[in-house]
């Protein structure tokens, strides 16, 4: 909401919404047209090796984009006891449908989460001042507002996962889990998003959590949380990740062995980068427009324009002719706007309402104040 404006934003989290359900669904229709079963192999048989290079590397790193120039040691104990304990041994199932009861506990937690921040934007809010410019419609980083809206919906390097643990899958059964899923999706994103950014409007971070006060005992309640739903969610994305290396290098079955090392291997290296962010911001962007624009916009958009035999003017290829030029843009675009004006989180460092003898402020922008945070000094200085 802060990159794009607030009523754009909330205009633009429901085209990408619809976006994800169409390009989702596409996906499932091009792999009957082609006979396949795997997103791979549905590139492969379109576009041949170098396609299904090309996706298996966008597959692999949309877990592993990162920021190295930040390193954040408080937490490394923690992150690593949490990985042994939870996430690794929950990235060994073979069976990604055993992961379904896990990954609705990180949907509870998600609900949670989202009561907490709704909370704050009523007893925190009001008494944060506004920017001058908080309520216009249009901002000029509304691109890489779209980068991190479509790393927040992307799922399709595993929906032919999914579509495979349903029992007697159809494309029509598969549409409509996937319409509810994405109208449940969209509700919750759009309450977070609201709710975050009248909260806090113009100081909004790249995390949202960065925002709160550090005393604030439901916020960290709220943070336990989210730690819970990335242990829980994690071990979906690793079940792609190794069966990306599997397909690619050992014909798509492993060992028990190569499994648990594959699985323990990947898990090292996410933990790596989760010792080594302290934004989410750069990373949420990056990977929005890096892997999760080409993966929701571009190759399903491609192999459906490829594979069907429906005449030009059927809604399909209308909207899929539309998609894929703007999965470029968004790609383009959005990745030297993430490197040149990257989102900016405070690291730790409490915010100035967050102190009991703060001045009160309102409408303020960004060029009336300059703020300057330290442990036990707030500066304030007023300059036109």
């Amino acid at each position: 909401m802060k990159q794009a404006g607030f009523p754009l934003g909330i205009l633009l989290l429901f085209w990408v919404s619809y976006i994800t359900d169409f390009s989702l669904i596409l996906l499932i229709k091009g792999g009957a047209l082609s006979g396949t079963d795997s997103y791979q192999s549905l590139v492969n048989k379109t576009f041949g090796f170098p396609g299904y290079l090309l996706l298996s590397v966008l597959q692999f790193l949309y877990p592993f984009i990162v920021d190295p120039e930040n390193v954040f040691i408080g937490r490394h104990f923690i992150i690593v006891l949490s990985t042994v304990t939870f996430t690794l041994p929950l990235s060994l199932y073979r069976d990604i449908a055993k992961l379904g009861k896990i990954s609705f506990i990180s949907t509870i937690l998600t609900v949670v989460i989202l009561g907490i921040v709704m909370t704050r934007a009523i007893s925190l809010g009001p008494h944060i001042p506004k920017m001058e410019d908080a309520w216009v419609f249009a901002k000029p980083n509304a691109i890489q507002a779209v980068g991190v809206m479509s790393f927040a919906f992307i799922c399709h390097h595993n929906c032919f996962l999914v579509y495979g643990s349903l029992e007697e899958a159809t494309v029509a059964k598969w549409s409509r889990i996937i319409h509810m899923s994405i109208l449940v999706s969209v509700f919750i994103c759009v309450l977070f998003a609201t709710c975050g950014y009248l909260t806090f409007t113009g100081f909004t971070q790249g995390d949202l959590f960065e925002n709160y006060c550090r005393g604030d005992d439901l916020v960290t309640f709220g943070r336990f949380c989210y730690g819970i739903t990335v242990i829980l969610t994690y071990p979906i994305e690793c079940f792609v990740t190794r069966e990306v290396i599997a397909n690619v290098f050992f014909g798509g079955t492993l060992s028990s062995f190569f499994h648990v090392f594959l699985t323990v291997v990947i898990i090292m290296i996410a933990t790596l980068v989760s010792l080594l962010i302290d934004c989410l911001g750069i990373v949420l962007e990056l990977n929005g427009v890096l892997c999760a624009a080409p993966l929701i916009f571009i190759i399903p958009s491609a192999c459906y324009l490829k594979l069907s035999e429906e005449p030009r003017t059927h809604s399909d290829k209308i909207v899929s002719c539309v998609m894929l030029p703007i999965g470029a843009v968004v790609m383009i675009f959005g990745f030297i706007m993430a490197i040149t004006n990257p989102q900016d989180c405070t690291h730790g460092q409490e915010m100035f309402y967050c102190f009991p003898d703060n001045v009160s402020l309102t409408n303020i922008t960004d060029s009336h104040f300059q703020l300057t945070t330290q442990p036990s000094i707030l500066n304030i200085s007023f300059f036109q």
